[in-house]
C-alpha cells in the first residue's frame, strides 16, 4: 500500500537514554512517523472518520513516548510504533524514527537514531 499519513518533525523533551545525566536534564528528540493507512475513502469521502487525526496520531506517540524512562531509543521507537498500531485499527504499518542530535557520543555528526517499522501482522504476534 503506498497511502500513507505522516508528522515529520515532532519535537518532544524526554529523559531517555543510559547515560545518568539524561535522566536528570533529559533532551530533545525529534519523531517522523509515517503511517500506512488505505486512504481511498477519504480521498472520496473527505470526511475524518475514513482516516486519522492528525492530532491525535502527535498526542498517542508524545504519550508513548513521554510516559516512561527508556534507556534505548530503539525501546522508545517501538513504544510508539506498537502505540500507532493499537490506538489506530485501521493502520496497517508505523514507522517511527526517533533522532537524537544531542546524543552523548566524542565527535562531531548532525545526527543519529533509529527507524523502527512496525505491521498489524508483528503486532497481533506479540507475547
Amino acid at each position: 500500500m503506498s497511502d500513507c499519513v505522516f508528522v515529520k518533525a515532532l519535537v518532544l523533551h524526554a529523559y531517555h537514554g543510559v547515560m545518568q545525566h539524561e535522566a536528570k536534564v533529559g533532551q530533545t528528540f525529534t519523531l517522523d512517523l509515517a503511517l500506512s493507512i488505505d486512504l481511498a475513502e477519504a480521498s472520496r469521502s473527505d470526511k475524518l472518520k475514513h482516516t486519522v487525526s492528525y492530532d491525535m496520531v502527535v498526542q498517542t506517540a508524545s504519550e508513548a513516548f513521554c510516559a516512561r524512562r527508556y534507556r534505548l531509543v530503539e525501546a522508545a521507537a517501538g513504544a510508539v510504533a506498537d502505540a500507532m498500531l493499537e490506538r489506530f485499527p485501521q493502520v496497517h504499518a508505523a514507522a517511527v524514527t526517533v533522532h537524537k542530535p544531542h546524543a552523548p557520543i566524542a565527535a562531531t555528526f548532525d545526527d543519529v537514531g533509529v527507524t523502527i517499522e512496525r505491521t498489524r501482522d508483528q503486532e497481533n504476534r506479540k507475547p
